[in-house]
């Protein structure tokens, strides 16, 4: 699987996007990460190359410029040392941040935001995006939108992160852009129709597999429903199998191409053994 995704990212050219049905959007979980070094050009654009959404974080630098990067310091997925806020957009950019991963990935970089938007709109790539928000300053919210609408992407991102949890987070959002795609959280059932009643998003990101009845809910209150947390990161054919039955809108996961191979073939792993 590694040489296919490094093939892509070499060179490879044109985009293969399945016919998605009924079936959810698959989003990787900081691009590929089980196969390419997370939060790189290279694993998003693998994840366009295959039809597939993709989730970043993003940071502020020192100088205030917008990285995507999931840790709070570089140490884990560069060859560098310390705090993103501590460290200018200049001295990033220096950093290797794919052989720690494997050595055929060496030399990506950590990515500015707006290098992604202008990858997803030079390559026409109709895909999920799901924004998880890590920073928190008073220009944060409106910067992101506003970078979006330059590159006229906005409606393609659902903001996740730091945004389902915290209700001024949400309400940034939305004065920023009232188009602006938000998620409120169910953490179980129990919270549901408060996630279903919030009234500055129009997505339910859900950590638990809604039942049939809660799912036709979220959508007759003009909500979209996301999937995420341990039902479906990980890999658990079964819930998968459950999502498209209840007609999700999108699941974040680690094994989009796992899961998606279970909905194009119909068969659990349990069922192949039979």
């Amino acid at each position: 699987m590694r040489i296919a995704v490094v093939a892509l990212i070499l060179g490879m050219t044109g985009s293969v996007h399945a016919d998605p049905g009924t079936a959810p959007a698959l989003i990787g979980h900081r691009g590929l990460l089980r196969d390419a070094p997370e939060n790189t050009l290279g694993s998003f654009n693998a994840c366009i190359d295959l039809g597939l959404g993709f989730e970043l974080d993003v940071r502020r630098t020192k100088d205030g410029f917008l990285i995507i990067l999931h840790d709070e310091k570089v140490d884990r997925t560069t060859d560098g040392k310390g705090k993103i806020a501590e460290l200018t957009l200049s001295e990033v950019q220096k950093l290797d941040a794919g052989r720690w991963f494997d050595p055929a990935f060496a030399g990506q970089r950590i990515p500015t935001l707006e290098a992604v938007f202008a990858l997803v709109r030079e390559r026409k790539a109709n895909v999920l995006i799901a924004m998880d928000l890590k920073s928190d300053d008073p220009r944060y919210e409106p910067d992101i939108v506003a970078l979006a609408n330059k590159h006229q992407v906005l409606p393609q991102l659902v903001f996740i992160g730091r945004t389902i949890e915290e209700p001024a987070v949400r309400k940034k959002l939305r004065a920023a852009d009232r188009a602006t795609n938000v998620c409120a959280l169910a953490q179980t059932a129990k919270d549901l129709q408060a996630a279903i009643e919030d009234a500055d998003s129009n997505w339910v990101y859900s950590r638990y597999v809604p039942t049939a009845e809660e799912a036709e809910a979220i959508r007759k209150a003009g909500k979209k429903l996301f999937l995420s947390g341990p039902p479906v990161n990980r890999h658990e054919p079964e819930n998968y199998r459950k999502a498209k039955e209840i007609r999700a809108d999108a699941i974040l996961t680690d094994f989009p191409l796992e899961c998606r191979r279970l909905w194009r073939e119909g068969k659990l792993d349990s069922d192949r053994k039979k």
